[in-house]
């Protein structure tokens, strides 16, 4: 992979987590611990894992274990998981949480506590940070407001 194509996948992750912050900001209705909306916290769970996915994948290509999509077919989490925790385990646990959180907790069931959501958000940045090209600064998310 180039830099070029790795830094164009880092900034459109970055973009990804940019854009489901900018969602709960504008669109959750954040009162006290809680979110009031939770159409809207989906949606940006969904855009959040988004950028996980991407950087997931552009970090397994780096190290040269990338997932061959085959034709009609959906990658498995499980795959995801299995090569990463052959790679490095903090960031197989980043993914999980990402996982767990962003995917299952948020999207599926629309949870709406504003620290659980942050936590997701928190290791989608950690993996995102993980494919930073050298020159590009650590990406680094104020706490959503």
């Amino acid at each position: 992979m180039s830099t070029k194509e790795r830094q164009n996948r880092f900034r459109e992750a970055v973009r990804y987590i940019n854009n489901a912050t900018e969602i709960l900001r504008a669109k959750g209705k954040k009162q006290d611990k809680y979110y009031q909306d939770d159409k809207y916290v989906r949606m940006a769970c969904a855009t959040a894992y988004n950028g996980v996915l991407l950087a997931a994948d552009t970090y397994l290509e780096m190290k040269g274990k990338a997932i061959e999509k085959k034709k009609g077919s959906r990658i498995k989490v499980e795959d995801y998981k299995t090569r990463l925790a052959k790679i490095d385990n903090k960031i197989l646990k980043n993914f999980n949480t990402a996982y767990e959180i962003l995917h299952i907790v948020g999207y599926y069931e629309g949870e709406t506590k504003y620290a659980v959501i942050q936590a997701g958000i928190d290791s989608a940045v950690d993996i995102i940070n993980q494919i930073k090209p050298s020159g590009e600064s650590d990406f680094l998310l104020e706490e959503i407001r």
